[in-house]
Parts: C-alpha cells; structure tokens; sequence
C-alpha cells in the first residue's frame, strides 16, 4: 500500500469516526426531532389554510355564480336565440368576481355561448361533470329540485380552476361558470415557502441548541476519559471534581471510588513487591559470602576426587556440580534483581560483532559443535560483557537441547545487526513457545531435562532489551531458531527517575560494593 493510499485511508477512518461521535449524534438526533416537528406543524398548517382559503375563493364564486345565474336567467326569452345565449353568458360572468362562463342550450346545441370563446369553450369542461349537471335526481321530501349546482377543480393550461355547472330550468340551458385560483395558488405558495424558512429557522435553532445541549453533557464525559487515560498512564492520584447531584456526578464519584482503590491495591502490591525484591536481594547477598568458601572447598575436592576413595568420589562430584549450579542460581538471580530494581547499566563500547561471538564459542570450547557464519566488519556499540551472556545462553541452550551442529549466523540489515542461532534438535512444542522467555519455565516434555534454573533466556532477553534489540524463538525447518536483532547505535541512557524501589537498588548496589 502506498503512503498515499495510506494517508487516504487513515483521514476516511478519522472522518468516520468523528461522524459516530456522541456530539455529531446528539445534534443529529436534536436536528431529526426538531425537523420531524417543524415539518409536522408545517405540513398541517399549510393543509389546513390551503382547505381554508380554497373552500372560501370557490363558495363565494359559487354563491355568486347562483345569484346571478337566478337573476339573469329570468330575462331569457322563450326559444332563446344563440345571441340571447350570449348575452345571458356575459351578464352572469358581469358580477365583478372575474370569472367566465359558458351556457349550452339543447335547442341549440351548434351554438354553445361563453363569455371568453378564445379561452373557455364546453371541451373545457370535465365529462364528468357535464355528465353529473345532466343527471336529475329523484325529487323528496329532502331533494326538492331535481337539478343541482356542482363543482370540480381542474388545472386547464397548467392554470388552477374551480368549474362549476348547473342546468337552469328541467328544458333550459345548462351553464358553466371557470373561476381562477391563481390568486390563491400565489398566496398559498407564499405561505409555503413562509412555512419553509421556519422549518430551516427551527432546524437551525435545534442544532445551535443541540449543540451546547452537548457541550454541556460531553464536558464532564471528555473530563472522565481524561481522568481515565491519566489512570491507565500510572498517575493514580488522579481524581475528578464532583459537582451537582445528577447521573453525571454520581458517575464521577463513582470513578474516585475506583480510582482510591485501585490506588490502594496498587500501593499494597508495590510494597509487596518492594519486599520479595528485596528479600531476594537480601537472600541472594546472603547466600553469596558461603557460596565462595564452598566454592574453594569444591575445586579443592574436585582436584582431589580421584584420590579419594571410589564410594566416596561420586558423592563429592554431586557435591561440586550441585555447588556450581547454586552458584549460577544465585548470580542470576542477583543479576535478575538488579534488571528489576533497574540499575543494570550498559558500559558500551565498539565492536566487531563476529570477534565478540568467536571470543564467546572459544571461550567455552565450543568451536567443533558450532557452525559460524559471521562477516567481519560489523561493528555495534554494545556492552561485550552482557551480550557474552546472551550469546552464552543462546549457544549454550541450542547446544544442550536441540544437538549439534549449531548454526549461527551474522547479517546487517536496516542498522540492526540480526544473529541467528538454530539448532539440530526436535524443535519447540507450540504451547511452549509463548513461555520460553518466562523466568523458571522449563519445557521438560519437549526436551532434555535441564539442570539449568529456567533464568538463562529471561536475562538474555533482559540484556537484549536494555541494548534496544529483542530475542524471538521459532522454529526452522530443523530444530529451534532464536533470533536476536540489536540497534547498531548506542540506546539512550535509561532515566534516573524511574530507576525503580530505592530500597532494593541500595541493596544492589551494597551488595556490588562487595
């Protein structure tokens, strides 16, 4: 993937994620509920002035289209000619309403009559309509007239028209009247878009709203996750301000009771800590003045083992290895102290990284089992004495567990200097390669039986971190592979503050004073 492609990937999850912010979703939801109501309100309102305004333009054009029809109607001849027609369709359509009529008479049905014949003709009325004026009904008690006045609105050019029809007398004419409803579709669009820009006021209005609704909820939240993130950094003395009584403050309060107890807890643990440390240190100084009397004594009865008598000989080498061994133990536990109280310090220095692992392999004899692939000329800043022991407990476990020959191999990549040291061996069991770097952890069922104490690969690891570099274990196509990687410029110097307990680095460094 390019950086591009990267960067255009990262802003996307960045821009999803603000948009699922509980802020972007408050004023969402403010906004959906307010626009649902303004809408709503709108809506109703405007059906209901638009009924209005449109059942007032279209009664009193009615009325008034009665009242006149009835009136001029009773000057209409017998036999009426089509200029009589005429003149009865620019009368009616005279009242001052502005509407138009038409007047149809079935003895003259080749003449139909209107006031405005360029505009309105009787192929402008609806059949419906013209079929429904046509239709008599049944004369009761409570229909005294077999004719009747109807209406229907019709858009007629794209213009909004209100089309009323009526048949005068059972064997007169029949007449239409077309009023206009421009003016009203005018007033009812002004309303309309009146009822718009409230809506966008009102949304507007939500989202301001909405929008310090917010700030006023998600300050104490943003104060919380602070306090949260400052807990979870190690400054446990964080604690929150409790105001008021609500939701919001009984959560803070519920966090400083949290907080005070896992400060509390934490507090205990360290002691705790602080104790074993230094009962180890303790012990290990201890145990370290008669280990060196009984180390003498040992290499004393070693030298003289084959002189001594054969039931006794195998008894004093138990005893020797069992020294040494109680020896190694507590040097490194002494060393894993001093990793733990972190006064471990580097004493750096240039070099050839193929001279420090041939120094290492001749040093313990190991040449004949070990295969060494290592160009000279790589040279790292490290300290010689703590990268020794890695590549003695390396080398040492590879030849002790997984078999000779062992391969070891030296390369440069990306200013780190990667050693590899493989074995012949059966390889690692999958559930024990997680716990290989553990202090005491053992694999007993997928190798030999170690004599060893189970801490040689956590301080290799210890020594390689404080160097900057790491140790991982795997396994290769034959055997086990451990492989160290390590900067080949000098790691910073460690901070002094966080050196660790005091009590157990004085009893280090007592102790080193020895």
């Amino acid at each position: 993937m390019t950086d591009q492609q990267t960067t255009t990937r990262r802003f996307a999850t960045g821009k999803w994620r603000s948009l699922r912010s509980l802020r972007v979703r408050l004023i969402a939801v403010f906004a959906a509920v307010a626009l649902l109501a303004a809408v709503s309100a709108s809506g109703i309102a405007y059906w209901l002035n638009r009924d209005a305004v449109l059942k007032r333009a279209q009664d009193t054009a009615l009325n008034d289209f009665r009242v006149s029809l009835t009136r001029n109607v009773s000057d209409l001849p017998m036999g009426a000619s089509c200029p009589d027609l005429a003149a009865l369709a620019t009368n009616v359509a005279s009242s001052g309403l502005s509407y138009d009529v038409v007047v149809v008479d079935p003895a003259h049905p080749e003449c139909p009559a209107s006031s405005d014949p360029a505009h309105f003709t009787l192929a402008d009325v609806p059949a419906a309509l013209q079929s429904t004026v046509a239709r008599p009904r049944e004369v009761t008690e409570s229909n005294p007239y077999p004719y009747h006045l109807y209406w229907q609105r019709q858009n007629l050019e794209g213009r909004p028209f209100v089309i009323g029809g009526t048949k005068v007398v059972p064997n007169g004419p029949t007449a239409y009247m077309f009023k206009s409803l421009e003016n009203e579709r005018a007033d009812l669009n002004t309303l309309g878009w009146s009822l718009a820009i409230a809506t966008l006021l009102a949304l507007i209005g939500s989202a301001l709203l909405a929008q310090a609704a917010s700030a006023t909820v998600l300050r104490p939240v943003k104060r919380l996750g602070d306090a949260a993130l400052a807990l979870g950094e190690g400054r446990l003395d964080t604690r929150l301000e409790v105001e008021g009584s609500d939701e919001l403050a009984d959560l803070a309060r519920t966090f400083n009771r949290a907080a005070e107890s896992l400060h509390e807890q934490v507090e205990e643990l360290s002691a705790r800590e602080a104790q074993s440390r230094r009962f180890v240190a303790d012990m290990s100084h201890e145990l370290r003045t008669p280990l060196t009397a009984m180390t003498a004594v040992t290499d004393i009865l070693e030298d003289e083992a084959e002189s001594l008598d054969p039931m006794i000989e195998p008894a004093v080498r138990l005893v020797v290895s069992e020294t040494r061994r109680l020896s190694d133990l507590v040097e490194n536990l002494m060393e894993v102290t001093r990793f733990d109280a972190g006064t471990a310090k580097l004493v750096a220095d240039e070099v050839d990284v193929a001279d420090l692992i041939m120094s290492c392999i001749d040093g313990r004899a190991w040449y004949d089992a070990v295969e060494l692939d290592a160009p000279r000329g790589i040279l790292a800043v490290v300290d010689p004495r703590r990268l020794d022991v890695v590549f003695a407990n390396l080398i040492g476990n590879a030849l002790k567990h997984g078999g000779s020959p062992v391969r070891v191999k030296v390369r440069e990549t990306n200013g780190s200097v990667v050693v590899e040291v493989s074995d012949s061996g059966p390889g690692i069991p999958e559930d024990v390669l997680p716990h290989v770097f553990d202090r005491f952890y053992k694999a007993d069922r997928g190798r030999a039986r170690s004599e060893g104490s189970g801490l040689g690969l956590s301080i290799a690891m210890a020594n390689a971190q404080i160097h900057g570099g790491t140790i991982t274990a795997a396994n290769g196509e034959v055997g086990a592979v451990f492989t160290l990687t390590l900067p080949l410029a000098p790691p910073p110097p460690p901070s002094e503050d966080g050196a660790g307990d005091g009590t157990v680095r004085d009893a280090v460094e007592h102790e080193d004073a020895q």
